[in-house]
């Protein structure tokens, strides 16, 4: 596999204009990486390096491999990269086989012989063609990133703050916050509880995370609040921990997008790759599957479900089981059919969509009652696919119902006050 470098380049200890790995052309984690490095006739050593025969010098060829050995060694399989620097600490048996100058392209091929906690030894061989230039075993050390707090910050004994991560001014963290590597906690942010924040999520300015639940039945028991990777908090938004009622934890995945000023209240199960609008609001133990969009202000009552790749309209009012796949829409909130333009967006087959837009017309077109719509989905073989499934099943385990109402206008023509 390749790897887009950008992201990684920001772990190197070398930097622009000492940058000197331009692409990554293949990659297996833990063990080899190919990279090449373009040598342009403007590069900043070759006026002095010699004038009149302009070479490379054979230290920065040491640094090439250097920095493609540190891509190696902090580029995980699942894309995600090590809070860590790694810098070069040694080298063993270099030999420089050929000149390289301007025009030529360097393909440098690493590979680890050794690996432990703090050093790695990587084998590195340079060639221009098919001949080697210089090759020589590296020693790396892997050092990991200090956290960055602001004087003014208030982190309290007992919270832990990982690698990379930086604390904005006045922002407070509680002593059992647990915060992952290389997020960011923005200014005034508060972060208090039993809360564990996972790797790369950003807590925008105000955003209030983790401070027990709006629920007069709380009486200060032990909850928590479990917070996956790659999250965004935007700013003022609040996210409440669990209550014993609830089970005692809200839980919410990895790379979600929480817009300004929207909730997210105690016992909710909130799962991968969602987006809640400006204002959205969560109530009590509702439960959000991966790929749902909320809209800005719209408000789900508590216990409600909302399913996979569910679309939920602006202004809307939830009070039972949103269906997967679909666009709801209003106040009360009706059913506008299948979310065609998402599902195509997220990779949904025309196949699929097609068969979910023949099980949408028995649930909501046929006029037969939800028991028989769905008796008669099962049994219609062409529509027998994985989706269809999933929404038979999302209505049978609903305990509140769901939103079969069918509007009877396009969503463009429905008011927000209706």
């Amino acid at each position: 596999m390749s790897i887009h470098l950008p992201p990684v380049v920001d772990r190197l200890c070398s930097r622009f204009p000492q940058q000197m790995v331009d692409a990554v052309t293949d990659f297996t984690s833990g063990e080899r990486l190919v990279a090449i490095k373009n040598v342009t006739v403007n590069e900043d050593f070759f006026p002095g390096h010699f004038p009149g025969a302009p070479l490379m010098p054979g230290v920065l060829m040491i640094e090439s491999m250097a920095q493609a050995a540190s891509v190696l060694l902090l580029q995980m399989a699942d894309g995600s990269i090590l809070p860590h620097r790694a810098s070069l600490r040694g080298a063993d048996g270099v030999k420089f086989r050929k000149p390289v100058g301007p025009g030529d392209r360097v393909r440098l091929e690493l590979t680890i012989e050794r690996r432990r906690a703090t050093m790695a030894r990587v084998r590195g061989v340079a060639y221009v063609q098919d001949q080697i230039v210089a090759e020589g075993t590296l020693v790396m050390a892997i050092e990991p990133e200090p956290a960055i707090i602001h004087p003014t910050a208030v982190v309290e004994q007992g919270a832990e703050i990982g690698a990379g991560t930086t604390v904005a001014p006045n922002a407070v963290i509680g002593p059992q916050v647990k915060i992952g590597p290389r997020c960011k906690i923005g200014a005034g942010a508060i972060i208090d509880g039993a809360t564990t924040i996972g790797e790369g999520t950003e807590v925008f300015p105000y955003a209030s995370i983790g401070l027990i639940p709006q629920d007069t039945k709380f009486r200060g028991e032990a909850t928590r609040l479990e917070i996956g990777k790659f999250n965004v908090f935007r700013e003022f938004v609040t996210v409440h921990r669990g209550t014993d009622g609830g089970g005692g934890v809200t839980r919410i995945g990895d790379h979600n997008l929480f817009m300004a000023y929207s909730h997210v209240a105690h016992d909710c199960k909130v799962g991968h790759h969602t987006i809640f609008g400006n204002g959205a609001t969560l109530g009590g133990h509702v439960t959000v599957e991966d790929y749902a969009t909320i809209s800005a202000f719209s408000g789900v009552h508590q216990f409600c479900r909302i399913g996979s790749h569910a679309f939920i309209g602006g202004y809307s009012v939830v009070t039972k089981d949103a269906l997967p796949f679909a666009k709801t829409v209003g106040n009360r909130a009706r059913n506008y059919g299948l979310n065609t333009i998402g599902l195509l967006r997220r990779g949904f087959t025309a196949e699929a969509v097609t068969r979910l837009r023949h099980a949408y017309r028995y649930l909501l077109v046929s006029r037969l009652n939800t028991t028989r719509a769905l008796a008669e989905i099962e049994k219609d073989p062409e529509l027998h696919c994985a989706e269809v499934q999933y929404l038979i099943d999302f209505i049978r385990q609903s305990k509140r119902g769901v939103i079969l109402r069918r509007a009877t206008r396009r969503p463009e023509d429905v008011s927000p006050d209706e």
